[in-house]
């Protein structure tokens, strides 16, 4: 079977409190592990998009639209559409963001603002 869930891979999150926000695969398991046994993936997102701004708005008001809040989840693959996009300069601190900094809340915060 090809591997479609490739790092760099552009997804669609289809469940969950996620749902329909655009993520990146940052690192893909076809097999599954001990404690989880199904396909799943380390992905990177987008949580909050920026809100439209208009010329009318003061400077703090634009700082604040413009802000992108980014997330950091282990999930099930069955749970992700593939896009036909994928990003090849991707290049994430690999001691920041891996499959640890999901469970431990002040590492999920770093690897966010790594992100």
């Amino acid at each position: 079977m090809v591997k479609v869930y490739k790092q760099g891979r552009v997804v669609i999150v289809l469940s969950g409190s996620y749902a329909g926000k655009k993520a990146l695969v940052v690192k893909s398991n076809d097999e599954g592990t001990t404690d989880r046994p199904y396909e799943h993936a380390l992905i990177a997102g987008i949580a909050r998009y920026p809100r439209p701004v208009t010329r009318r708005m003061k400077a703090k008001v634009i700082e604040r639209r413009c802000r992108i809040k980014p997330f950091i989840k282990m999930i099930n693959l069955k749970h992700v559409m593939p896009t036909r996009y994928s990003v090849s300069d991707l290049a994430f601190e690999k001691s920041l963001v891996n499959k640890d900094s999901t469970k431990d809340p002040s590492k999920r915060r770093k690897a966010r603002n790594h992100i």
